[in-house]
């Protein structure tokens, strides 16, 4: 569909969500006055229009990535241990068998939108082998620590396959794992005299292999359960050298945290992560369609950084503090509201946000959409890797409870102000996280399968640009909580690209979370902590700004250059599905793709300036 056509397209669907808001507003009873911002807006329809629900879903190649990725899942389901042989070998086979499929569809004949999908899946596969390797890899070079682990793999496979248990030689295996285990800690705990090897293993190899052995003990207990008291024999065989294999590993697990990796009980774990190297790094950037070096995304970043700042001492001033920007944050900080206000003030937040976007008429906002949102509360806990915000269709809401000490009260209060809020629930909502997973579930589905942060953050981050852009935050202490998270994501591209490569350590990423952007310090570390002992991807902290600027560069040359209107644009966006930016471009400007396309948009070339026109 030709941009021009989506436009029309886009004025039947607005309209259609328009006219059911009006109907919604007719029947509702007006709230009193002064209270309005505090009323939740209720769907007008349970149903969309009937011509809505007969709209195009996606293109031919549709079926062809569902049936990738119900492969791929049962496959996943069937082979979940990370780092096993089984997995790999099956997982191998199956991602160069999609490829030589992929390689016999006639590609001239795919529509655009097809043959867009052609692309990601193949894109899609081949970070998926990239990544299948890397595990092997890491695997391989933990494998003196891990001596055990095949044999813990191959009783696990053995039960899968639905072998018939012998319980008697399972009895040598666990015994073998015991031994092996014990042997090896007693090593670590007492090295030999003149033996070094014990001193030789990184924290970051020792932190790892402390994982792993903890997921191998929970595979272990999951398999003895599964025959354990149903099988008599297999009972009376395996009791005592299970019991032996799971102390065993249980202990392995502490004098690797404890001897080498340094954690102490009590105390928060170190954090350690994994640093996966140039090469990896490199290629995870490729996948994500950026052509640039890990140094070009970060020379991009600084010069954001060096804006943030100029930008910090010019609303320092409007505050009476001079350059000393810091001193300005600081005051700001100061002004959190008090315990069991926060629900109220994001809620505020995020209807402020919702009005500014229609008044200026940026998106079209499913009824449905704007009703069916919650807030929750993150736990203290959680709140040690989770210090501000987490969206969706749940705001989850970082705020000091009475379980806390008094120091980390104040450091989440001061974190959590009203001024940095102003600039973040709308990220986690509408017209950010909350708003694109509803999409998603209702536009190109299957396009999940492409997801990626550089997409899901990289929007999110992207609508902070716009309502800078556009003078959302008029107050200066608003400015500095909006320039606080800008700095952030640049800052997060600057320190985890380092860390990736070797160049900085985990502290020195905290150091320059503090210095830079005037994080606290506890925040600082949650920061840092989520980043390398989480989840998360090695991009994962890139995406958000470099993705943002993504769409940044992409808005302005099609809503700048005349080609849509800002609607017509971001509505685009929210009804084609998640995936590479770059492939977002390719299909809104019909621009030409071959079978074997490649990342070639240079975006940072063509980005408007940092603080707009």
């Amino acid at each position: 569909m030709r941009p021009r056509d989506f436009a029309a397209a886009l004025l039947f669907v607005g309209a259609a969500w328009h006219a059911a808001g009006a109907q919604a507003s007719a029947s509702r009873p007006r709230p009193a006055a002064g209270a309005a911002k505090h009323v939740q807006e209720q769907p007008a329809l349970l149903a969309p229009d009937a011509k809505l629900l007969l709209a195009e879903r996606g293109s031919e190649m549709r079926g062809v990535v569902e049936r990738y990725t119900a492969d791929r899942g049962v496959l996943n389901r069937r082979y979940p241990q990370q780092y096993s042989a089984p997995q790999r070998a099956v997982l191998g086979k199956f991602y160069a068998a999609w490829l030589a499929q992929l390689q016999g569809v006639d590609f001239g004949k795919l529509s655009h939108d097809a043959k867009a999908d052609h692309v990601l899946l193949r894109n899609t596969i081949e970070q998926a082998q990239d990544e299948l390797s890397r595990d092997a890899k890491v695997y391989a070079d933990l494998a003196p620590l891990l001596p055990f682990g095949d044999s813990i793999f191959a009783l696990e496979d053995a039960r899968r396959r639905m072998e018939t248990v012998d319980g008697q030689r399972s009895a040598r295996t666990l015994a073998y794992i015991g031994t092996t285990v014990n042997a090896l800690r007693t090593k670590l705990e007492n090295p030999p005299k003149g033996d070094s090897s014990a001193a030789k293993i990184t924290k970051v190899a020792a932190y790892r292999a402390a994982e792993v052995t903890a997921s191998m003990r929970t595979l272990l207990r999951s398999w003895h359960q599964f025959y354990n008291g149903y099988d008599p024999l297999f009972s009376w065989w395996t009791g005592a050298p299970y019991r032996s294999a799971d102390s065993a590993l249980t202990n392995y697990q502490r004098v690797l945290r404890e001897k080498i990796v340094g954690w102490k009980r009590g105390e928060d774990e170190p954090i350690v992560g994994l640093p996966i190297g140039r090469a990896a790094i490199e290629g995870s950037i490729r996948h994500e369609m950026l052509p640039y070096s890990p140094e070009e995304l970060i020379a991009i970043a600084q010069k954001e950084l060096d804006w943030g700042e100029s930008e910090m001492k010019k609303a320092s001033r409007e505050m009476g503090f001079g350059d000393d920007w810091k001193a300005a944050m600081e005051q700001v900080k100061q002004r959190y509201v008090p315990p069991g206000d926060q629900v109220n003030l994001v809620r505020d937040l995020e209807f402020e946000a919702v009005a500014w976007l229609r008044a200026h008429d940026m998106i079209t906002i499913p009824p449905l959409a704007q009703d069916v949102w919650r807030i929750e509360m993150i736990s203290p806990e959680r709140q040690k890797v989770s210090p501000f915000f987490l969206g969706g269709e749940v705001l989850q809401v970082a705020y000091p409870t009475d379980s806390m000490s008094d120091e980390d009260k104040l450091m989440a209060m001061r974190g959590n102000n009203p001024h940095f809020s102003h600039a973040t629930v709308f990220h986690e909502m509408i017209p950010g996280h909350h708003m694109q997973g509803f999409m998603n579930a209702r536009y190109y589905p299957y396009r999940r399968e492409f997801g990626t942060p550089f997409w899901s953050e990289g929007s999110a981050f992207y609508w902070e640009t716009i309502l800078w852009d556009n003078g959302f935050h008029s107050k200066p202490e608003d400015r500095i909580g909006a320039l606080f998270w800008r700095m952030h994501r640049a800052a997060r591209i600057i320190f985890s690209l380092n860390f990736h490569l070797g160049n900085w350590t985990p502290q020195q990423c905290i150091d320059f979370l503090v210095a830079r952007v005037g994080h606290e310090r506890a925040n600082a570390t949650a920061e840092v902590r989520r980043s390398f002992n989480g989840s998360y991807g090695p991009l994962y902290q890139v995406a958000y700004m470099m993705g943002g600027l993504q769409f940044r560069a992409l808005h302005h040359e099609v809503v700048d250059g005349g080609k849509l209107t800002n609607r017509q644009f971001h509505d685009f966006i929210y009804t084609h599905g998640t995936m590479p930016v770059e492939m977002v471009r390719v299909l809104i400007l019909r621009q030409p793709l071959t079978k074997d396309y490649a990342t070639q948009w240079k975006f940072a070339a063509t980005l408007p300036p940092p603080g707009g026109k």
